[in-house]
């Protein structure tokens, strides 16, 4: 098998745009930058959060070269690959690997809601693409379809497969996954507001949101879950549940983007369909965000300088 050192959170970085909606890649490395000079232990490149299905098929090779670039080997780099199409997926695959990611985080094809084995067909032709490690992303909410156990357990046999993102919101999910693979995959937390419930059950790595506009806290929640400080950990989670809840709504692309506008962190713009939050919701959304700016948890170390 494949062996990674995948552990700790990777935060879903987001894609910035220009006032015409064009990718600004600059100011997508200068939130990539940031991230990492803040700590945290991976990235995901267009995933989700990344706005992937927003993006040709040209900015995506675009915005991957210039993280990769930017990241320079401090933290591992993985990318969305989120396509129509399983020859599409594979296509970009190759790409990515040509570019320079440390691995993939695969989504089931988009639009089409596979049988169960069309998604392993597809899992498996994708991840035989290449080379690099694979890390699934199973979110049955968002993409209708779910990596049942039965074809979890099946795909064993693929070595470049390693890790699973688990977003379903039952947590028990992941023990679940352990009980019938052992630690033939790392699991890691997909969802923010059962993060901590799932690493305590045995996920090695949490892929964040609200991390984008909150990296320190989030960092020291990790932490303090490394070391035991079970406390701590309840603490910082307790103060950051209220924005984590944002992860798990429909419009949670511009929420986690406007929440790191209002921490100086980047831009909220976002491409069509999205559009950015308005009216109460907005209002909403950034109350919870300067609720949270002023009332950081004091005990945290000096991490705390945005």
């Amino acid at each position: 098998m494949t062996t990674t050192s995948w552990r700790g959170v990777f935060p879903a970085a987001t894609t910035q745009f220009a006032e015409d909606h064009s990718v600004d890649l600059e100011a997508t490395t200068a939130v990539v930058r940031a991230l990492v000079d803040d700590g945290v232990h991976g990235l995901i490149a267009m995933g989700t959060v990344g706005e992937n299905n927003s993006l040709t098929a040209d900015e995506k090779r675009a915005v991957l070269a210039a993280i990769v670039d930017a990241v320079d080997g401090r933290v591992a780099v993985l990318t969305g690959v989120s396509e129509l199409t399983t020859a599409l997926a594979q296509t970009y695959a190759i790409d990515a690997a040509r570019i320079g990611a440390d691995g993939l985080m695969l989504l089931p094809a988009m639009v089409y809601v596979p049988s169960e084995a069309e998604l392993e067909a597809h899992i498996r032709t994708v991840a035989a693409a290449t080379s690099l490690p694979v890390m699934l992303y199973n979110n049955p909410p968002a993409y209708r379809v779910s990596i049942s156990l039965d074809t979890l357990e099946r795909l064993s046999d693929v070595p470049t497969l390693v890790a699973i993102k688990e977003s379903a919101p039952d947590p028990r999910r992941i023990t679940d996954i352990i009980n019938r693979c052992g630690d033939r995959y790392l699991v890691f937390a997909g969802l923010d507001d059962v993060a901590l419930e799932e690493i305590l059950l045995g996920a090695v790595g949490w892929v964040s949101g609200l991390t984008n506009a909150f990296p320190a806290e989030s960092i020291a929640l990790w932490d303090a879950v490394e070391r035991g400080d079970l406390e701590t950990a309840r603490s910082i989670y307790r103060w950051f549940m209220p924005l984590l809840h944002l992860d798990a709504e429909h419009d949670l692309v511009q929420s986690i983007k406007l929440a790191e506008a209002v921490m100086g962190r980047g831009s909220e713009r976002v491409r069509m369909p999205r559009m950015v939050l308005t009216g109460e919701r907005r209002a909403e959304v950034i109350a919870m965000v300067e609720t949270a700016r002023d009332s950081r948890p004091v005990k945290l170390p000096s991490v705390l300088a945005h």
